[in-house]
């Protein structure tokens, strides 16, 4: 596949993607491109199984000493033939930890995939000369994909036809003014690359079209688009231990040091005390020894902080924000400065309208009518951001442009052009046309 599309004449494109712009393609010859390129989705990171994740949850420096405690617990009570609850109750508490982080993390993972199957994305396509709606995740390169206002971008693919064709890009490069698009060929101008954010000839997985309408070939699907290779670099990412994590460590080495220390004393103090070296002076006193180091861990530590997390992440869930691990609880409350785009993070990414002049009835009806934006089923106004805002006030103010538009349809347009820089548009009334 051509790696810039951009280059190239939009028949061209077409061309050497063996496709056609008018049909698409077949259904046979999708079904064989998607067994040659796969699902037009991003690729999840290898997931764990639980008993990964319990022998993960295992690798804790503080329950590393406990197991050690228990095993050696285990062997001296066999050998005196005392009783093993100790034991028993180390090893409870041990599993009871893991059990806790795997069941909290997989109940995380399963939220995350019950909203993605919640959100499952489709598009409009041609195959076969007709235009139907699919799971975006069917799509193969090749495919000529219809782009309307609301609609989001499927996958990576060249333009062939705009008519006023405004797509939203921010996810890609930050600008949250919508990028008119074209079919024409862009030129390097002397550069060795075009930026992302200048070729307005292409359309991007995760944009969405804002306003107009086109058609366009789809020339790179799942992880060979723009935004997989952002998925793929994001999945190298090593992580981190998080601040608890890396105290936890801390504590348990000091631990660790502190108990062995605590047993070569011990063993070797009393065994110079009692002055003999036969098997069962050296036997009791290690047993002490032992004692000394189980009695020295905290057993219910490890135990606490991991109950501790577990109402934090309810809690969390409660405000619907669902958190993966147990120890990115603790580090969302060691956060001092948290660096993000202002873009549709800080803000709203939306306009509004906060002051106007004039007559509020006729300015509202002129913002609702003489615009492309429109009120989906919940209220809120969709399409391109200016026009959204205009249409919201209308809205507002008591006058709904669907309510409008029932009583005074179009007849009649000229879309916005940057000489004249506004658009018109004729609306038929009883007392006749106005414009």
């Amino acid at each position: 596949m051509e790696e810039k599309a951009y280059l190239e004449e939009a028949e061209t494109a077409v061309k050497d993607l063996s496709t056609d712009m008018a049909v698409g393609l077949s259904q046979e010859e999708a079904a064989r491109r998607q067994a040659k390129y796969g699902f037009n989705r991003l690729k999840d990171a290898p997931k764990k199984t639980n008993f990964q994740r319990f022998i993960e949850e295992l690798k804790d420096p503080m329950l590393i000493i406990l197991i050690l405690a228990a095993a050696v617990s285990a062997v001296t009570s066999m050998i005196e033939g005392g009783s093993m609850a100790e034991v028993f109750i180390i090893l409870a508490v041990v599993i009871l930890n893991a059990v806790l982080g795997v069941y909290q993390e997989s109940k995380a993972e399963a939220a995350i995939e019950a909203l993605q199957t919640m959100t499952a994305a489709t598009c409009k396509v041609i195959r076969d000369g007709k235009e139907s709606v699919t799971e975006s995740s069917q799509l193969v390169p090749g495919d000529i994909i219809v782009l309307e206002a609301g609609d989001a971008v499927p996958a990576d693919g060249r333009i062939l036809e705009a008519a006023s064709l405004k797509i939203e890009e921010s996810a890609l490069t930050g600008e949250s003014v919508p990028v008119e698009k074209t079919m024409k060929v862009l030129g390097l101008e002397g550069h060795k690359e075009i930026p992302l954010g200048d070729r307005r000839n292409m359309c991007y997985m995760g944009s969405s079209a804002v306003y107009g309408r086109g058609r366009a070939v789809i020339v790179h699907t799942g992880m060979d688009t723009e935004m997989g290779r952002i998925a793929g670099a994001l999945a190298s990412t090593v992580d981190e231990e998080t601040p608890l994590q890396r105290k936890m460590t801390e504590l348990g080495k000091t631990l660790s040091k502190l108990v062995l220390g605590i047993c070569i004393f011990i063993f070797i103090f009393d065994l110079v005390m009692a002055g003999s070296f036969t098997i069962d002076t050296v036997l009791s006193t290690f047993m002490v020894a032992v004692s000394l180091a189980v009695a020295a861990i905290p057993e219910g530590l490890a135990t606490v902080v991991t109950v501790v997390l577990s109402i934090g992440v309810t809690r969390m869930s409660r405000q619907n924000a669902v958190i993966r691990k147990l120890t990115a609880v603790e580090t969302l409350g060691c956060t001092q400065v948290i660096c993000t785009d202002k873009t549709g993070t800080l803000t709203q990414n939306r306009m509004t309208v906060v002051q106007h002049v004039g007559d509020t009835k006729l300015l509202a009806t002129a913002m609702a009518l003489c615009s492309d934006a429109y009120l989906d089923e919940n209220g809120t106004a969709q399409g391109e951001p200016t026009e959204a805002a205009l249409v919201a006030f209308a809205a507002k103010e008591g006058y709904p442009r669907n309510i409008l538009q029932n009583d005074q349809p179009r007849v009649d347009e000229a879309p916005f052009d940057s000489m004249r820089k506004m658009m018109s548009t004729v609306h038929s009334t009883q007392r006749g046309l106005i414009q």
